[in-house]
């Protein structure tokens, strides 16, 4: 081996065993990660657009605005577990391919249909990539207290990406076609993906038994059914509707049947044993929470902010802001507080202080309030990072290494179940609060009463198409509803990030850090990936002291134990 192949080997080997070179493969994973997150909402505002461009259906709008976060949750598991098996560096540069590829897609649309798909392939490669990232971060910084500081840097990135979505999607689509709000993809994909075959380090879970194909088809189809019937409610405000109840009530069936076939399974893809610890079961239910309280919460408040205070969807985006820098000073700042005061204090605190700022935002009214505004989003964005970051952190390190790519499939599809059930709770909330205020207003007929009582938007055009007297009393009885059920939802948010705070008494009280590196759970090493002139290599990482000493892994010489 020549000495620059020698010298690139071993920084190489420093970034997978962590050495200073850790930074910059988080680097990588945060840049894909903000791409993730970033179509998630940048298209939101881009709707109109598409919609005068491509003149899709009613249906076919609704898929193209779901398909990637329906597909994208559903296949999580699938993925996770996945690259558990084959290396998860190997479905994370498969991912990059692949969303670089449905951008380009998606940017050239010409119909409904091609704009659908493409959607859905972003999904797709959605779907390998979230998973991938915290797994491969969970492997590459073994010692818990630099893993909590990277988590609080991935998680601040996470809510960048998905603050930065209305306001970059409003600057591209007012100067621009609605399609560069997907090709803004392509060159940063073109960047990070020979990066990352360079860069990252290869790793993997146990190999034993068969990979559960029926099991991991049969969590997809579970999660798909169940967040479709979610949305559906959330869209028709109606529990009964069949068609929000069907897909609810089977993929709710096969997600049970998922969990009994997993706990039955010898090699299983989720070892159902995690959710047995209190710290793990306790935090993905805190992300549930946090997340069906706020996700409904945020929609609520991007409507007042266009619709009520009547402003732009570029000014809409500026004034979320306040709450992503928020969000990015708790993710810095995260591990040292977590160090300090730990996991239980840190969720609970984070609860409290979000429950506070929602309960303050119910002063506002009809008339902007720009200070109160502010004060409340960067409390908001505080106090929701820190309960997020406390519990991604918790329960990613409750999980063995192994299993690392699972255990993050199902944070991230905690996250998306809890705000798909946060849009269908908090829009019901928000519509039997909103439309009893319209069904008695001088002047408007009943069919009129009920029309408006859809949406805000809707009763503004009826509104407008009433004119008159009859107009100006919709227009104003509208508008005055539609506070009062804000504030109603606000307080039932709140009512629900106080339980979260109870909920959070059960995580452990301090932050336990080992000397060595945890405990690995049987993973396989680190695999570099190979360079002209030198081999792959295998990095055992550092095997904990009291499996050592007590010769574990079927009387193999524990010093030799990988990774």
């Amino acid at each position: 081996m020549s000495g620059t192949n020698a010298a690139s080997f071993r920084l190489r080997l420093r970034a997978a065993s962590g050495g200073a070179n850790r930074w910059l493969v988080l680097a990588v994973l945060c840049v894909s990660l903000v791409l993730v997150a970033l179509d998630a909402t940048i298209l939101h505002v881009a709707v109109p657009s598409v919609t005068e461009d491509l003149r899709p259906g009613s249906i076919e709008l609704l898929w193209i605005v779901d398909a990637y976060p329906l597909v994208c949750a559903s296949l999580l598991i699938l993925f996770g577990t996945l690259g558990d098996r084959v290396g998860r560096r190997r479905i994370l540069l498969l991912g990059y391919g692949l969303f670089g590829a449905a951008s380009a897609l998606a940017a050239l649309a010409d119909n409904a249909q091609v704009l659908i798909a493409a959607r859905a392939l972003l999904g797709v490669g959605g779907a390998m990539i979230m998973p991938a990232t915290l797994s491969i971060l969970r492997q590459v910084f073994p010692d818990r207290r630099e893993r909590a500081l990277a988590i609080g840097i991935w998680t601040a990135v996470a809510a960048i990406g998905a603050a930065s979505g209305p306001v970059l999607g409003g600057f591209l689509v007012q100067h621009f076609w609605w399609g560069s709000v997907f090709l803004i993809n392509i060159p940063l994909m073109a960047l990070i993906l020979p990066l990352g075959r360079w860069l990252l380090p290869e790793s993997r879970g146990t190999a034993e038994g068969p990979w559960d194909v029926v099991g991991a088809l049969m969590a997809a189809a579970g999660v798909l059914g169940f967040v479709l019937g979610v949305k559906r409610i959330g869209a028709e405000r109606r529990l009964l509707d069949a068609e929000a109840l069907v897909p609810l009530l089977v993929g709710a069936a096969l997600l049970i049947f998922f969990v009994r076939r997993q706990k039955r399974r010898t090699h299983p893809l989720i070892d159902m044993r995690m959710f047995s610890r209190a710290a793990f079961s306790t935090s993905v239910g805190c992300i549930v929470l946090a997340m069906l309280a706020l996700v409904g919460l945020e929609l609520i408040a991007v409507q007042y902010l266009q619709l009520v205070l009547h402003l732009s969807p570029l000014e809409t985006g500026l004034r979320l802001l306040p709450l992503t820098f928020a969000a990015m000073a708790a993710g810095a700042t995260g591990s040292y507080t977590l160090a300090r005061i730990g996991p239980r204090t840190m969720v609970s605190l984070g609860f409290v202080l979000t429950a506070f700022a929602v309960l303050m935002l119910t002063f506002m009214g009809q008339q902007d309030r720009p200070v109160l505004l502010t004060v409340g989003f960067i409390l908001l964005g505080f106090g929701l990072q820190t309960t997020l970051f406390a519990a991604y952190e918790s329960m990613l390190s409750e999980a063995p290494a192994a299993t690392a790519g699972g255990a993050a499939s199902i944070g991230e599809t905690s996250y998306q179940l809890g705000a798909g059930m946060g849009i269908a709770l908090l829009g019901s909330v928000m519509n039997a609060a909103y439309a009893p205020g319209l069904t008695h207003v001088p002047g408007v007929s009943a069919a009129d009463a009920a029309g408006a009582a859809n949406s805000l938007g809707e009763a503004y055009q009826i509104a407008g198409a009433l004119g008159g007297a009859a107009g100006q009393s919709l227009y104003a009885a509208a508008r005055h509803s539609f506070v009062h059920g804000l504030h109603v939802t606000l307080v039932v948010s709140a009512a629900l990030l106080l339980a979260g705070a109870v909920m959070a008494l059960k995580l452990p009280r301090v932050m336990e850090c080992p000397d060595a590196a945890e405990r690995d759970g049987g993973a396989e090493p680190v695999r570099l990936p190979a360079q002209a002139g030198s081999e792959s290599a295998r990095v055992p990482a550092a095997t904990p002291a009291s499996d050592r000493d007590r010769g574990r892994d079927h009387g193999r010489d524990p010093a030799t134990r990988p990774a």
